[in-house]
């Protein structure tokens, strides 16, 4: 299995973007639920199902960048409208299965909406909340791309 380029996602987590909508799972129907017969053997999860290594913190990754999309749109950063287009990159190059994008979109979503709850307008608190976010991104980029970069 070809390895990750990380530096890609990475580099997505270092620039800053303004207000944008929560990014939107796509609704997928279920399949029709099967008869009930004798016991079905489970179909093993497929590789690309499996969680990778770096998962954890690339959740928390996506749930900064929807974080630093509603504080940054908030107080009107020249560089707010950044952060929609370089989630969705992100989800384009590891949401590799719809469960995977699904995951992504949700974290993004969370982190958007967390911050969407509690500020109404651009305070000086927000500031500090979206200079934090920028110093996490940050971090959590240069890790991932030094662990895992190819």
């Amino acid at each position: 299995m070809r390895p990750v380029p990380w530096h890609r996602a990475a580099a997505l987590a270092l620039a800053v973007a303004l207000v944008a909508p929560p990014v939107q799972a796509q609704q997928r129907a279920k399949p029709p639920a099967k008869e009930a017969t004798k016991e079905q053997p489970k179909e093993p999860a497929s590789p690309a199902d499996v969680p990778a290594p770096y998962d954890r913190d690339l959740m928390r990754m996506a749930e900064v960048i929807g974080s630093l999309a509603f504080l940054r749109g908030l107080c009107a950063t020249p560089d707010a409208a950044e952060w929609p287009a370089r989630m969705k990159a992100l989800i384009e190059a590891e949401g590799i299965t719809p469960a995977r994008r699904d995951r992504l979109a949700g974290a993004y979503n969370r982190g958007y909406r967390s911050y969407a709850l509690t500020y109404r307008v651009c305070t000086a608190a927000a500031h500090e909340a979206a200079a934090r976010f920028l110093t996490e991104g940050e971090r959590l980029s240069h890790a991932l791309a030094g662990r895992f970069g190819g």
